[in-house]
């Protein structure tokens, strides 16, 4: 351990920031991926002697960290990969995380699952990760643990190296304390988180939900934006604030405005036939994302001859997600009869109703489809932001785009002057799609130009500084 390289910024998240290459020859390669988190965290890492440590994807080999360069500007940064195996994959991440904490941290769309077995290894997992990035931070490094498959990695990580600070970020909602309560292991998730310096969430909402939480379940006393958790010495401050994610603004901008990204785009249109008006989607395929509900107000409006087959599609980009667990699975097929009954009533020969797409696709073929799209359907049932919203928003450089957005959505905190709906109501999105397919290029304009102005003043990189700025001020001091 003593010969192991230390760094003065650790991220950990569940997955590192890179995708394995295997070439023709069967030689792999890493290379860094497009996410935003990544492209915020990429300089200050540098600038800092920064480390990345999370699962590379891969079950089953062992690997060695190392450096991944040809990042901006040429930086790079260091990666320390943690192995899992098949069954942890299964009953960590497919089962505790996804079948258990996702569905109870969205409202319950979907029935979470309690299993003492799957608890057992997500505290085995956390407890991996906890040790890795104990080995590798430096003396009184900064830590910044990522998301809900990780909430235990606070705690556990004080208790083994108590001189560092550890900030954690939660990208998914916090549940109302009523629903949270459900949880076996309430108790331990909220230690785990409290073992943070600063605990962020996306919304205000979600920072109540929390403090509920604490006082409810644990007794602690909160003031504002700290809780005071008790210790062998006394008390200890934990900090919890806002700091809703956002996106590299420029980035997508610049993708907006490529001859190429644009050729492409009105290539999309021509393919479609060229109708008036283009509907997209874009989302995970997830229960969360509200995709059936968007698919019928769509063929409710068709049905009832108030949009017509011909002067209006909808492309409907579904990307993979967990397709090994059974709810997804019966998502993807409920979707799919919906998109095939839609198209077998309503579709002609020359002109298809709906377009959909299930795969994952570059960045600069996204940015095609949002160029190309009049209306943007973020129809979400509960999400913690919500990044397709922005960067539709963002690649708008025409000031020529509606965007209908859930009010269940953290996007629509900041992007007030989106059509917002209540994505349950299928008459209130039909409303708004045909509001949409009528406004004038003047309330287009005022509309986007304001939402891009949020965008590009409150980008990725001004929420990751936002947030490593408070996390150095906290000091755990009592108040």
């Amino acid at each position: 351990m003593d010969q192991t390289q230390r760094f003065d910024l650790v991220v950990v998240s569940n997955r590192l920031p890179v995708d394995r290459v295997v070439a023709a020859d069967g030689i792999a390669t890493w290379r860094r991926s497009p996410g935003g988190l990544v492209t915020a965290l990429e300089p200050v890492m540098a600038t800092s002697h920064g480390a990345w440590v999370g699962w590379p994807g891969v079950t089953s080999e062992r690997l060695d960290p190392f450096e991944l360069k040809g990042g901006l500007a040429g930086g790079s940064f260091h990666v320390v990969p943690v192995e899992l195996n098949e069954s942890e994959i299964v009953e960590y991440y497919e089962g505790f995380a996804n079948a258990t904490l996702w569905p109870l941290y969205h409202d319950l769309i979907a029935v979470p699952e309690y299993h003492r077995q799957w608890w057992e290894c997500y505290v085995k997992v956390n407890e991996r990760f906890a040790r890795a990035v104990a080995e590798v931070a430096a003396p009184g490094a900064t830590v910044w643990v990522q998301d809900y498959q990780l909430q235990l990695v606070p705690q556990q990580l004080r208790a083994i190296r108590p001189d560092i600070k550890i900030g954690f970020f939660s990208h998914i909602p916090f549940p109302g304390a009523d629903l949270f309560a459900q949880l076996p292991w309430r108790e331990q998730v909220l230690q785990g988180l409290l073992g943070a310096d600063l605990v962020g969430f996306q919304r205000v909402e979600d920072c109540r939900n929390f403090g509920r939480a604490v006082r409810h379940l644990l007794g602690y006393r909160t003031q504002r934006d700290t809780v005071q958790v008790p210790t062998e010495n006394g008390t200890r401050m934990v900090r919890y604030s806002d700091y809703p994610i956002s996106i590299d603004a420029k980035a997508f901008e610049t993708l907006g405005r490529d001859p190429k990204v644009r050729a492409r785009a009105e290539q999309i249109r021509q393919d479609l036939g060229s109708p008036k008006t283009i509907l997209l989607g874009i989302d995970r395929l997830d229960y969360t994302k509200g995709i059936r509900h968007r698919l019928k107000a769509f063929g409710e409006l068709l049905g009832e001859g108030r949009i017509d087959v011909g002067d209006a599609a909808l492309i409907q980009v579904a990307v993979p997600s967990r397709e090994r667990v059974r709810t997804y699975q019966r998502l993807r097929d409920d979707i799919e009869l919906t998109v095939a009954r839609i198209n077998g009533e309503f579709s002609t020969v020359g002109d298809t109703a709906v377009h959909y797409l299930h795969r994952s696709f570059p960045r600069e073929e996204m940015a095609a489809f949002y160029v190309a799209a009049d209306i943007m359907l973020v129809t979400a049932l509960r999400d913690g932001m919500n990044l397709v919203a922005k960067e539709y928003v963002a690649t708008n450089t025409d000031n020529n785009g509606a965007l209908i957005l859930s009010e269940f959505a953290g996007a629509s905190d900041e992007l007030k002057t989106a059509l917002l709906v209540n994505p349950h109501d299928i008459d209130g999105i039909k409303s708004a799609i045909l509001y949409a397919m009528q406004m004038s290029k003047t309330e287009r304009t005022r509309r986007m130009r304001a939402m891009r102005r949020h965008v590009h003043e409150d980008n990725v990189l001004a929420w990751a500084h936002r947030y490593l700025e408070d996390l150095d001020r906290c000091d755990g001091a009592a108040a």
